[in-house]
């Protein structure tokens, strides 16, 4: 099983539909798959052997996908790197994984480049360079046989404690996920259009938009950089069916003004994860958009979906709804035994997404997957109807006084309060609890609220240790890759940082 295959199945069976889309340029299966076949080839007339690694550091531009599929294909393994990473990471993720070749874009070489030569691997610019090489090679069309428990990609953690670690993603991992999410999960066919601005070195984007649009012989039309006007009127323009974002791109999109003059009719569903979806975002989506959002809920070492409130089952919001097929979830405490239904514990997934390991990490893949159940580190609550609920991450756990505040719970009073747009919460030292909670919030546009009346609001919807002490306005929140909120880097003012 080689997960390049289901490229190669959906050229024969589409061979003039549109692949991938960015702008007016379309690439149809027959041409990307000959791409890929191309980038084989290039491949292995420089030696790579089966289990190779090979970095692709790239936007969401058509030539991901190519070579994507063409390091697959001739049985290599993909290092996807984040095109905004400076020499020092690249030579990290580089190094790290082995990776001899990376294909880089002509806006990152020199990071590239300078990064590479760190590392001892060398660097195939996108474009001219990569035209140069392709020209006149000789195609690989088959495609190589590997295993399905064989890695297909190494993919990097975000590395929120210490140096990031590669999770070793199967053949199988991808492919099944990929054939679930785009089967019993949104019924993709080949007369959908999908819409492609989660960064697809990311697992989210290529499973949930490259991998699974691909398997039905759909369509991904392309946003290189996500910007919420842009994206609505791509959306419009090609008629998207399926868009997939998170959290924050959903709160962006409702703050576009001119949203209203734009025939969004073709859209059918919205997936969202990466982080907990407010559930004022949801209903004031849904309401706006009149297009049902899902939310689910992964991580990179679950290649990522594991859960989903399924298009034919009760949504519940604010819930990640129920395991997908073949998959396995339970409330565990800290000893790993499963909790009693509604009480808060940590997740913990077994089935056929689970990752293979961290790359040449045993101990810390052993610690991760215990008995077979991979620990996620976030927590959650059960109800009756099987549905999951997040409270938070096990590590934002905020603790003051003794008692534990889960900053999403105090998140999602934030967002019910007229003009306020992005909410973090996050716990600061304090000498007397301990812990204290506090809160960085941006407002909307034309929004004047003070510190004073949003505290005041919170402070009445919940228990008195659970409400803000400290609480401040910020210009934007800082986020990753995917438009994730990145608590870690918020700047905490220095007053209070030196308390």
């Amino acid at each position: 099983m080689n997960l390049a295959s289901i490229l190669s199945t959906s050229a024969r069976i589409y061979p003039d539909r549109a692949a991938v889309r960015l702008g007016d340029a379309v690439t149809t299966y027959t041409e990307l798959d000959e791409r890929s076949a191309l980038v084989a080839g290039l491949l292995s007339r420089r030696g790579l052997r089966p289990g190779d690694r090979v970095g692709i550091m790239l936007p969401n531009i058509p030539d991901f996908a190519a070579l994507y599929y063409g390091v697959l294909r001739a049985g290599g393994v993909v290092v996807p790197l984040n095109p905004m990473l400076k020499a020092r990471e690249v030579a990290y993720y580089l190094s790290d994984s082995g990776a001899a070749v990376m294909f880089g874009s002509e806006a990152n070489t020199p990071e590239a480049r300078a990064g590479a030569d760190r590392a001892g691997a060398n660097v195939i610019t996108v474009g001219a360079d990569l035209d140069a090489e392709l020209t006149g090679g000789a195609a690989v069309r088959g495609v190589v046989d590997r295993s399905g428990s064989d890695t297909a990609v190494v993919l990097y953690t975000s590395g929120t404690t210490g140096a990031p670690k590669g999770a070793e993603l199967t053949h199988d991992n991808l492919g099944r996920n990929a054939e679930v999410f785009a089967g019993s999960l949104l019924h993709l066919t080949a007369d959908d259009v999908v819409f492609g601005g989660l960064p697809l070195f990311h697992s989210f984007g290529q499973t949930c938009t490259l991998n699974s649009a691909v398997t039905a012989g759909a369509c991904l039309t392309l946003l290189p950089r996500f910007n919420p006007a842009q994206a609505l009127q791509l959306i419009a323009d090609h008629r998207v069916t399926v868009f997939a974002g998170v959290p924050t791109m959903y709160g962006a999109l409702l703050a576009v003004p001119n949203r209203d003059s734009l025939d969004l009719t073709a859209l059918r569903v919205c997936i969202s994860g990466g982080a907990s979806l407010p559930v004022e975002v949801l209903r004031s989506f849904d309401a706006a958009f009149n297009c049902t959002v899902l939310e689910g809920y992964g991580l990179s070492e679950t290649s990522p979906v594991a859960s989903f409130n399924h298009p034919h089952l009760e949504r519940k919001p604010g819930s990640i709804g129920t395991p997908i097929d073949g998959v396995e979830m339970r409330i565990v405490d800290d000893s790993g035994n499963p909790v009693t239904q509604g009480q808060v514990g940590e997740i913990a997934i077994r089935g056929h997404n689970i990752m293979k390991g961290y790359w040449q990490r045993p101990e810390e893949t052993a610690k991760a997957i215990p008995a077979g159940w991979f620990l996620t580190g976030d927590m959650a609550r059960v109800d009756e109807d099987g549905y999951y609920f997040i409270v938070d991450r096990k590590k934002d756990l905020i603790i003051r006084g003794g008692y534990n505040v889960y900053p999403r719970e105090i998140e999602e009073v934030l967002y019910e309060f007229p003009g306020v747009a992005e909410a973090a919460v996050i716990g600061i030292p304090d000498g007397a609890m301990g812990e204290e909670v506090a809160a960085a919030v941006t407002l909307k546009p034309g929004a004047t609220v003070t510190v004073d009346e949003l505290r005041d609001f919170v402070k009445t919807q919940v228990a008195a240790y659970k409400y803000p002490r400290h609480l401040w306005f910020v210009d934007g929140l800082p986020k990753g890759p995917t438009g994730k909120i990145l608590k870690r880097d918020i700047v905490v003012p220095a007053a209070l940082s030196q308390r």
